[in-house]
């Protein structure tokens, strides 16, 4: 997580290195950051060391978090003004027209800067779930898009963290349903302002944000629908759910800790004690993202699904900094594997168990086929696989209707825990690898 900050910061002449990311990892942990304003605070405790370091901090984080450039000698409302940034959220900011642009980028500040401090009070999101009733019908038809907004509440914010991503979208899918006008303010409806789960430019902490560029930095999901509908987490893999998919999948990020020699501080203490040099040991906490993805392409069934499947994983391997191996097979795996899509380079299964034991295992396939091919051989292949990598899952794009009466698919489910190739299947297989259990 924000790998490249310390760069970042020592790229506008700030001390900055892993130390950094250290101390803003515990400070997360203690959860002092709610909100990107508690992230500049917390940051600017941890690099601005002198007053002559905070216009350089400023102008530092203004790039990293929020893409927005301050030139040399130019002033912050200058460049917010010509920044994208700034004018996709004014884009958003409806029954703004009549505000001085001068108000609006000190409100777009005030957005950026909130802070969990402002916020008097935070209210449980699974409370205000619990209580809510789903099938609440839209008592006004009418399109409101002419009414002032609700001013949107800074001193209260309501935390869903308690609820899981699919919880969510399944119920506001329940409410899109009922709504029919637009709505600002309030915690039920789909809307701006307010402390509803889902809209933007409210105060939600862990929300779905539905068009908008949001304010507070605090939404789990972003859909980018300006007519409140969400994407269909529960179709299979394609083009318009892939990054539901890649938010799902970014729950296989685990941290390893390891602790390394502090040289110049042995030496510094050593010196103190008088010439006594014991070893000082640092811990260094990292991201670890390692997944070998075992991808079935030889038959035409699968054929419709092998452009998602790259796509998803294409973009993890530009989000995030991990290990992806990628290896093919046809069917089902036998004695060996292949490096490259047209299965000419074998990779004999005892050299695929001989990568480490963290790696995540994914296998993609419609696990459809002849039960002849389920054999003492692909068995074989299949226990030491799922014996060597204790953390696998496998992925099947073929609709759950068709599953119960596939035998090759019964087969395989015995031996390696089975979901749908969609949104929601990848949260609950990855939610099954980091054992939290899946509904």
């Amino acid at each position: 997580m924000f790998s490249s900050l310390p760069e970042s910061f020592r790229a506008h002449g700030l001390s900055a290195d892993v130390r950094t990311l250290l101390v803003l990892r515990k400070a997360m942990q203690k959860e002092l950051v709610k909100t990107l304003g508690d992230m500049y605070n917390v940051l600017k405790g941890i690099v601005v060391k002198e007053p002559t370091d905070l216009g350089p901090f400023t102008r530092a984080y203004y790039e990293y978090f929020l893409d927005i450039a301050i030139r040399h000698d130019e002033r912050l409302d200058d460049a917010v003004l010509r920044s994208k940034t700034f004018q996709e959220w004014r884009a958003n900011q409806e029954g703004e027209h009549d505000i001085s642009t001068e108000d609006l980028i000190n409100k777009f500040l005030d957005q950026v800067h909130l802070t969990k401090y402002d916020i008097k009070e935070i209210i449980s999101g699974k409370d205000i779930f619990d209580n809510d009733d789903p099938d609440r019908k839209d008592e006004d038809s009418n399109d409101n898009s002419d009414e002032k907004p609700v001013e949107r509440n800074l001193d209260k914010m309501v935390d869903y963290s308690g609820l899981t991503l699919e919880e969510l979208l399944e119920r506001m899918k329940k409410v899109q349903e009922q709504q029919k006008s637009k709505h600002s303010g309030g915690s039920h409806w789909i809307g701006t302002g307010g402390t509803s789960p889902y809209g933007h430019g409210g105060a939600a902490k862990d929300g779905i944000r539905v068009g908008g560029t949001g304010g507070g930095k605090m939404a789990r999901k972003v859909i980018g629908d300006k007519n409140y509908y969400p994407v269909d987490t529960n179709a299979l893999l394609n083009d318009d759910n892939v990054d539901a998919a890649l938010s799902a999948i970014k729950g296989v990020i685990e941290e390893s800790a390891i602790e390394k020699l502090d040289v110049p501080l042995t030496i510094k203490t050593g010196l103190k004690r008088g010439g006594l040099f014991l070893p000082e040991l640092v811990s260094e906490t990292t991201e670890q993202m390692r997944i070998i993805l075992l991808i079935d392409n030889g038959g035409y069934s699968m054929s419709p699904y092998i452009r998602s499947v790259r796509h998803l994983f294409g973009k993890m391997r530009t989000r995030f900094a991990h290990d992806l191996e990628v290896f093919y097979f046809h069917n089902t795996i036998y004695d060996v594997v292949y490096k490259d899509d047209r299965r000419s380079k074998r990779l004999p299964i005892e050299q695929l168990v001989k990568y480490a034991k963290e790696y995540r295992v994914f296998f993609i396939g419609d696990a459809a086929m002849a039960p002849y091919e389920i054999n003492h051989t692909s068995v074989n292949s299949l226990m030491a696989i799922t014996k060597h990598f204790k953390k696998h899952v496998w992925l099947n794009p073929e609709p759950l209707r068709y599953w119960q009466s596939t035998e090759t698919i019964q087969l395989i489910k015995r031996i390696i825990p089975m979901y749908p190739l969609t949104p929601n299947g990848i949260e609950r297989a990855v939610r099954h690898m980091n054992g939290k259990g899946v509904g």
